[in-house]
């Protein structure tokens, strides 16, 4: 049994990340993955490189910059291709769709969901540059860092729903369990359009690494595909996988596991494709965050060819016969 450590970007991974796990997928290949470990955006940096972690869970901005500056960085595959969130509001806001938001506080939670929020409501004509709103983020992230600095936010220990609910921003824009906890608390949830991005689970890795483990990387991309179609095709199961295991954001209770399920079942890519709608925005993204990433071809930090050998080979197909 080969040990990979594959640490997360963010919490909210583990919803489909301890269904993997729990489904043996990975096990059935060889493969032993510690994957529920927090990992920092400058870590992730430094280990992957370095060696010291295999894949990591994302990173979805900063990369593209550090691979103009010689970074070997690199992505194999895509989870989920779209941001589907909700725009949340307070019960008795004027605020019932997109054009309403025009001249109100945004607020906003962490250097990449500040990106998704300035990119999103930029492409709804509401810029942040021209001043047409205004976003606020509960953390400190210095200028160019996708990191916070660590005791240094905004009521740190609150919801962005909370947020809204005590008058300190006008609104915030949610993706399930957060958006049912905010609906429960009566907060007012509006549908809005979703945002085509790289985030939740990247398969990134580096050159490095990929050249000297190929049969690795294929076990374990195997082992990944494999617990995907098990989350789409035993949804039973799944669902009690996620009540029992995936508290990272709360306990939640059937209704909100029904939603989360249901979400992620239709989201998630079964054979690992990014669509390159999300990889335009996210590039979008990096080139506010860092300008040196405009002078490599955002294409250029992805290779595909792994997860198309499984694909060719009918490897993905046979998992949903």
């Amino acid at each position: 049994m080969d040990h990979v450590s594959f640490p997360y970007r963010a919490a909210a991974h583990l919803s489909v990340l301890h269904v993997i796990a729990e489904s043996g997928s990975w096990e059935k290949h060889g493969v032993e993955v510690e994957y529920d470990r927090h990992i920092s955006s400058t870590d992730s940096h430094k280990d992957v490189t370095g060696g010291a972690v295999d894949f990591v869970g994302g990173n979805h901005v900063s990369p593209y910059g550090h691979v103009a500056r010689g970074s070997d960085w690199l992505y194999l595959g895509q989870t989920i291709n779209a941001v589907n969130h909700r725009l949340c509001v307070r019960p008795e806001s004027h605020i019932s769709g997109l054009p309403d938001l025009k001249e109100t506080k945004i607020g906003t939670r962490g250097s990449h969901p500040e990106l998704n929020d300035w990119l999103f409501l930029k492409q709804n004509g509401l810029d942040v540059d021209r001043d047409d709103i205004e976003i606020i983020n509960q953390l400190n992230i210095p200028k160019g860092e996708m990191d916070a600095v660590p005791g240094q936010g905004r009521a740190n220990r609150m919801e962005k729903w909370q947020w809204v609910q005590s008058g300190d921003v006008d609104a915030t824009f949610l993706t399930p369990p957060k958006s049912v906890q905010a609906a429960a608390a009566g907060m007012k949830i509006i549908d809005i359009e979703p945002l085509p991005m790289i985030h939740f689970t990247t398969l990134s890795t580096s050159r490095k690494f990929v050249e000297g483990h190929p049969e690795l990387v294929e076990r374990f991309l195997k082992g990944l595909l494999e617990g995907i179609a098990f989350f789409k095709r035993e949804p039973e199961k799944t669902k009690k996988i996620i009540k029992q295991r995936h508290t990272s954001e709360g306990q939640m209770d059937d209704e909100a596991v029904e939603i989360v399920y249901g979400e992620l079942a239709r989201a998630l890519e079964p054979k690992l494709y990014p669509t390159l709608a999300a990889i335009g925005n996210v590039y979008q993204e990096a080139l506010r965050q860092d300008p040196e990433a405009a002078s490599i071809n955002p294409l250029s930090v992805w290779d595909l060819h792994y997860i198309k050998k499984l694909d060719e080979c009918g490897f993905v197909d046979a998992l949903y016969e």
